[in-house]
This record gives structure tokens, sequence and C-alpha cells, in this order.
């Protein structure tokens, strides 16, 4: 047993905190995440110290009342608008620089991402079969998720696509392509089943 587990109750994810050992918790968390140049955290953010959090050689930006997870992986360049989640074990990776957002993974307000997510803002190249596909490098291309955005579990999000403000993404769905806003999209490649909109 580690001693998140013991701090945190077998509560993966962050609460309000209620106790001293939530407290102690959610405070390593937030240094263990402060660690790293070009973090910005709110006060209102609550991050469990069993995420793995690191910028690399962009920015990660947190809005306010966000929540991270045990076991989930944010890395390079991403930005979050408030009141946003990320589930145990869901891996959002931007590329690019601070001067280059090209690779850049944007979520809105009020995004959930359920468990087990992945969601990666680049592409490796493949076009040379005679080279090694790890040798000719990454085309980046940026994930816009626009607000209250509910991703399912074990959704795959690819390179370059939008999520429409107000759209449910079903569970298992790999996302291709953009889904226009307040759509129910699901399936292998997602495809849009059902819009939320009033008739």
């Amino acid at each position: 047993m580690s001693l998140w587990n013991l701090l945190d109750g077998g509560m993966s994810h962050p609460t309000a905190p209620s106790n001293w050992r939530e407290r102690l918790l959610y405070w390593c968390g937030r240094r263990l995440t402060q660690r790293h140049r070009n973090v910005t955290l709110p006060k209102s953010t609550r991050i469990h110290p069993g995420a793995k959090i690191n910028p690399r050689n962009a920015a990660i930006h947190f809005g306010e009342n966000c929540v991270v997870a045990d076991g989930a992986i944010i890395q390079g360049n991403v930005r979050f608008g408030d009141n946003c989640s990320v589930q145990p074990y869901t891996i959002l990776t931007g590329y690019g620089s601070v001067e280059d957002p090209s690779g850049q993974i944007t979520l809105g307000d009020g995004v959930r991402i359920a468990s087990h997510g992945m969601i990666i803002a680049a592409n490796h190249n493949f076009s040379a079969p005679d080279k090694p596909i790890h040798g000719q490098g990454l085309t980046n291309a940026p994930i816009t998720i626009e607000d209250d955005v509910w991703i399912g579990g074990r959704v795959n999000l690819t390179a370059g696509i939008t999520i429409g403000h107000g759209s449910v993404i079903g569970a298992g769905s790999v996302v291709t392509k953009n889904i226009p806003a307040k759509s129910i999209a699901v399936g292998i490649p997602a495809k849009v089943i059902q819009s939320r909109e009033k008739a």
C-alpha cells in the first residue's frame, strides 16, 4: 500500500478536502505539479499526487476548479478551461512548445473525461518504408474539446480534431474527424448517431 492510498482512503478522484489527510494529499499533488516550470495551477484545482504531470518543453495551464485523478498522465502543451475533470489512467499528450502551439490540446469549460482515454496531438510519420518509423519524426496537430463535453471511458481522440460544445462521445469510440456541436457520437471510427438539440 502506498502513502497516497493511506491518505486518499481509496478514493482516486480528488474531492473537496474534509480532513487533514486529504488536505495533505492535495498539498502533495500541488507541490509535485508545481515543481515544473510553465505550469499554471489555481488554488481551486485539485491534483492527486499519483497523477503524472509534466509540461516537457511546453506549458500546462489549469483553469479554476479542475480535478485530476490518480494515475492520469498529462504532458506537453495542454490548456484546461474551468471545471474540467480527468479520471484515472487517461493520457493527454500535447506537442509543440511554448512558442509553437501546433500540437496543443485545448479543453473548454466543464469538460469531463472518463477513465482510460487517450488524447494525443501528434502522429508518427511513416511514409518512407526504407527508414525506421521512429526516425521519421512527428506531425503535430491540435485537438480542441469545446465547452460542456463528456468523453466516455476508453475513448481515443486522434490529432487534428475538434469536438463541438455540448457533445457526448460514447465509451470505446475512436474519433478521427470533427464532431459537430451537441452531437452524440459512437463507434470506430466515431459517427454521429443523434443530436442533442431540441426538435
